[in-house]
């Protein structure tokens, strides 16, 4: 299936009235086809991969916004950091010291997400309360060094189920702790809900979803 453009305008149309952000997921998908949704109108567009989504920045309009939202390795900040738009995974200090101190050499301020663990599967990275509340701590002088980074709210994915009570649930947990760090941090970003249950993720407050089979149709990972 190649780009489902009208599927993308009723999509975006939607989203639209509710102010919510699209991310168009294009990672393993061609750069033709992101130039397809860029001509519809879409800037923001999310990788996986570090070595992909350099190469598309390359190719590519440069003004998109490129989010990079899959689990990034300190060693890879500094290919990104020339250009990213916002850096979605962020679930430890140690990769927050590393953004701050990529983001200084080139002159930048990135814009990052906490993410947070909130589904029943192990295998899926973030943060737990007691290890937010440990970043986010104000009294602490790490956090005040940290002059390149701008910590704009939180992201979080759902448990991979049919059930979507379990999926309410959750994303209702992440929705009260962005309320309750939000007040202290002037968080702006709730991150949560894909192609599966991103209806269910804006009923219960996203404010950005991350849209990729819908749009691109299913990927292909034979390459």
């Amino acid at each position: 299936m190649a780009v489902n453009k009208e599927q993308y305008l009723k999509i975006r149309e939607e989203l639209d009235r509710k102010n919510v952000t699209l991310v168009a997921v294009s990672k393993t998908k061609p750069a033709s086809d992101i130039l397809e949704l860029y001509e519809a109108g879409q800037r923001d567009f999310g990788e996986n991969y570090v070595q992909e989504l350099v190469d598309k920045y390359e190719q590519l309009p440069k003004d998109i916004r490129w989010h990079f939202i899959g689990h990034l390795q300190t060693n890879k900040v500094k290919y990104i950091a020339p250009f990213v738009h916002l850096i979605h995974g962020v679930d430890s200090f140690k990769l927050l010291n590393e953004i701050n101190k990529q983001a200084a050499k080139n002159n930048r301020v990135i814009d990052v997400l906490l993410q947070m663990h909130i589904a029943q599967e192990e295998t899926k990275f973030g943060l737990d309360e007691k290890e937010l509340n440990e970043i986010l701590d104000t009294n602490s002088n790490q956090l005040s060094d940290l002059k390149n980074v701008s910590m704009k709210g939180l992201m979080g994915m759902a448990s991979f189920t049919e059930n979507p009570e379990q999926v309410r649930k959750e994303f209702k947990n992440l929705k009260s702790i962005f309320k309750q760090f939000s007040i202290l941090h002037s968080f702006s970003i709730l991150s949560m809900g894909m192609s599966s249950d991103y209806i269910i993720a804006i009923e219960e407050g996203s404010t950005l979803v991350r849209i990729g089979s819908l749009l691109f149709g299913e990927r292909n990972y034979t390459k």
